[in-house]
């Protein structure tokens, strides 16, 4: 073989090569999640040693539903300086995530990947994929998808006949288009906000609810640390005398505030629910 033909094989041999390599080099190494949804879902999908900090958040066992992994990393508290010095090649954030700190971050070169919050299962189908595409973790994330939908093929169930409604702090309850109303339906409840027409969230007055009279009234955590104004709706003695003949059923919100497979814990609550209620008719 000639120079020339040597030297062009030599640069294939290169290329090949490169092709090989260039996607391991490309894996981020040093990722650092700065929301509680993107925590969890890194938690899940990451490689031992690829995540570096989750939010302090991620240890909190009111929020988020994998406190016992989170211990396993430092945490974080969405503060740029810190998080500029973990050296991070990829941040994940949410699009609610502190806007002064994502700025600066990329401000500075470096990569952030934000996410919006979910209204569907499929909202959380296609950010567990794209979490995985990022880490280039795209099998890991296929199992946890994989999981998920087990899970709601096991769990999903026809329209029970069975009333509900989502009724948090300040009397606030969520309505058509929510990640609620998405898991309500899934469990075989009928939404009474989404059915009166309300769109995303709205106030429902005490009044208005004991009008309604939902076979069942879904709240979340009640277990506050401080007393607080904000939830005086749920110790209104009308309130009180309507919830305690078992119309009361509470989802602790770590298992809805995020979408992943421990959701199908919330799935499993509401239908236990409203299966009990539909028995007792």
């Amino acid at each position: 073989m000639n120079l020339a033909g040597r030297i062009c094989s030599g640069m294939l041999a290169m290329a090949g090569f490169l092709a090989t390599v260039t996607p391991a080099l490309s894996q981020p190494s040093r990722v650092v999640s700065m929301n509680v949804c993107t925590d969890q879902m890194a938690m899940l999908v990451a490689a031992d040693g690829q995540l570096r900090s989750v939010t302090h958040l991620a240890t909190d066992p009111q929020t988020s539903a994998m406190v016992d992994e989170a211990k396993a990393f430092p945490v974080n508290h969405g503060l740029a300086e810190e998080i500029f010095l973990m050296k991070p090649d990829l941040v994940l954030a949410g699009t609610y995530t502190a806007t002064a700190t994502v700025n600066l971050l990329q401000n500075l070169g470096i990569r952030v990947e934000l996410f919006d919050p979910v209204n569907t299962f499929a909202d959380v189908r296609e950010q567990i994929v794209r979490v995985g595409k990022l880490l280039g973790r795209e099998e890991r994330a296929a199992e946890v998808v994989a999981e998920l939908d087990s899970g709601l093929r096991e769990l999903a169930t026809s329209n029970s006949g069975v009333t509900a409604l989502g009724w948090s702090s300040n009397s606030y309850a969520t309505g058509a288009g929510t990640f609620t109303d998405e898991v309500m339906n899934v469990a075989g409840l009928t939404n009474i906000a989404a059915r009166e027409g309300i769109q995303g969230g709205g106030r429902v007055p005490l009044e208005t609810l004991l009008a309604a009279k939902p076979d069942l009234i879904v709240t979340g955590s009640e277990n506050y640390q401080r007393p607080a104004m904000a939830q005086d709706n749920f110790f209104h003695p009308a309130f009180r005398a309507y919830v305690d003949g078992g119309k009361e059923v509470s989802v602790p919100d770590k298992y809805w505030v995020c979408g992943a497979p421990f959701t199908l814990e919330a799935v499993r609550i509401l239908r236990t629910a409203a299966e009990a209620t539909g028995a007792a008719r």
